[in-house]
């Protein structure tokens, strides 16, 4: 067995085996239904700027990009940061990539749509949830929408909860362990990926629980109203036990 390799809490996403395994299960259809789904909600037009915060590896800045639209996407880690600067360069896109914690993130500018994706909002306790949510609406334009999705809002993951899993993604073996805990409510995980040749990365995530009326509240409590929350974006509501939720808030 190779030397194993231990990362720092929730940077599950973003490096390693992962991060391949990331990129390989997400089908891009689903990017473009999201993708058009975001120009309808927020009735995008030539002119319109979008905030994608942690951008991860860019799939929706890149979409939206390639459809005409002027995207910043932030992130905190350099590998995604800079792949994504990679595509846009290649690909001439209008794509500003800037590597910066999305609590810390400033801009003169105003944006029309602000995005945050792939269940990251989850990253953060109830503090940190409010002050990204408080961050993002500074740098709204008014009436601006905001799309969170979310796949550990309490509705979904006290019906979809295991505490020990093992399966495969391609030919790397995946086994996770995981507890829920309260004080703050939240999912602690251990996921270790093991390539053919013995190669095993250990990774600990946490995703912070909250029900979709501590999300509204908060979001209230921030300068927006709740517009919707679907569990197919454009397509169909969200219910109890779907196995992820798109939330679209307005800025008033």
């Amino acid at each position: 067995m190779n030397a194993t390799d231990v990362h720092d809490v929730n940077d599950i996403y973003f490096d390693g085996i992962y991060k391949d395994i990331w990129k390989q299960i997400i089908p891009q259809k689903l990017t473009d239904n999201e993708v058009a789904f975001m120009i309808d909600c927020a009735n995008l037009q030539p002119d319109s700027k979008i905030l994608d915060i942690m951008c991860g590896f860019g799939r929706h800045a890149i979409g939206l990009s390639r459809a005409g639209f002027q995207v910043t996407a932030v992130d905190n880690l350099s590998a995604y940061i800079n792949e994504l600067s990679n595509t846009s360069r290649k690909e001439d896109l209008p794509v500003t990539c800037i590597q910066q914690n999305a609590l810390d993130f400033k801009s003169t500018q105003k944006f029309d749509l602000a995005i945050c994706m792939g269940n990251s909002i989850n990253f953060f306790d109830k503090y940190g949830t409010s002050k990204i949510l408080s961050n993002i609406h500074h740098h709204l334009k008014q009436n601006g929408k905001l799309l969170i999705n979310s796949w550990s809002i309490a509705e979904i993951a006290i019906k979809d909860f295991i505490s020990e899993h093992s399966g495969k993604a391609g030919d790397i073996i995946v086994e996770t362990k995981s507890e829920y805990l309260f004080q703050p409510t939240r999912i602690e995980t251990i996921n270790t990926f093991i390539k053919p040749d013995g190669t095993k990365e250990i990774k600990k995530a946490i995703d912070y629980i909250f029900s979709l009326a501590e999300m509204e509240t908060m979001l209230n409590e921030s300068g927006y109203r709740l517009i919707s929350a679907e569990s197919i974006p454009g397509r169909k509501k969200f219910t109890l036990g779907e196995p992820r939720i798109y939330i679209v808030a307005e800025k008033v």
